[in-house]
């Protein structure tokens, strides 16, 4: 399933493929927002079990892939602090390039969801910075 996953990702302009049993769901949009949505949604079931082939993967992704259950992820590129985290809690990744953090979109410093879960010592943790960060995000939209 995995392969499979890697190859829709890399075929179409995808940031995350995620596939269970015959389903597979294509994401579209950048950072952690469509994770975030399907983790906290009516079908948070989707995460649990599947299979995870994703662009780029900090610790917020981490996290919420973590609390999600999934089985099995790629990453294009992963940090080595979200590969650790997801290791520190038993699930194994593999990726294309290992990265010590994840840069923000103008590439001149940190990922701001990077640095707000950097010092979370649990995915429950993460997912706190994450929720407030985008409800400010949002906000600033309005």
């Amino acid at each position: 399933m995995l392969d499979k996953l890697i190859e829709i990702l890399n075929q179409g302009n995808y940031s995350c493929v995620i596939g269970k049993g015959d389903e597979i769901r294509t994401f579209t949009r950048r950072g952690v927002i469509d994770l975030f949505e399907l983790l906290n949604g009516t079908d948070s079931d989707f995460l649990n079990g599947a299979s995870v082939a994703d662009k780029v993967i900090g610790k917020a992704a981490a996290s919420l892939l973590i609390l999600g259950g999934v089985k099995e992820i790629y990453a294009s590129t992963i940090s080595t602090i979200a590969l650790d985290f997801l290791h520190k809690n038993g699930v194994n990744a593999i990726f294309g390039n290992e990265v010590p953090h994840i840069v923000n979109r103008a590439h001149d410093g940190w990922c701001p969801l990077e640095t707000a879960t950097f010092h979370a010592s649990t995915p429950a943790e993460s997912l706190s910075a994450i929720a407030e960060f985008i409800n400010n995000m949002k906000s600033k939209q309005h």
